[in-house]
């Protein structure tokens, strides 16, 4: 049976987040959760919370009810996210554009190989 967490609209770039989320991908729940708990960026963090909440959902669930050593990160997909658009002021009065780009995580553990 599969679980899964999402967490939206999180300030950061979804390239950013993919580069950890391609590393936990497949692994054993608490594996992932060591790994990203040792990867010093904001991305593995956010990932990290994302993450114990999938487990979470997992242990608590009467019908699943599993041990978290049993459990695999199935998939770890960053989404994107709305856009927020800035602008900076730049020479002879035209102004240059800033993406502020957010994501969304999803992550789906599972109890099954």
């Amino acid at each position: 049976m599969e679980k899964l967490a999402i967490t939206k609209h999180v300030r950061i770039s979804p390239f950013k987040a993919r580069e950890v989320a391609r590393l936990i991908q497949g692994k054993g729940a608490v594996e992932a959760m060591n790994m990203v708990s040792l990867i010093p960026r904001k991305a593995a963090r956010l990932i990290e919370k994302t993450l114990k909440s999938a487990v979470a959902n997992a242990e608590n669930d009467e019908k699943m009810g599993v041990d978290r050593s049993r459990l695999v990160v199935k998939e770890a997909l960053i989404g994107e996210g709305a856009t927020l658009k800035r602008f900076r002021p730049k020479a002879r009065g035209s102004a240059g554009r800033i993406r502020k780009r957010t994501s969304h995580i999803r992550i789906v553990v599972t109890d099954q190989a």
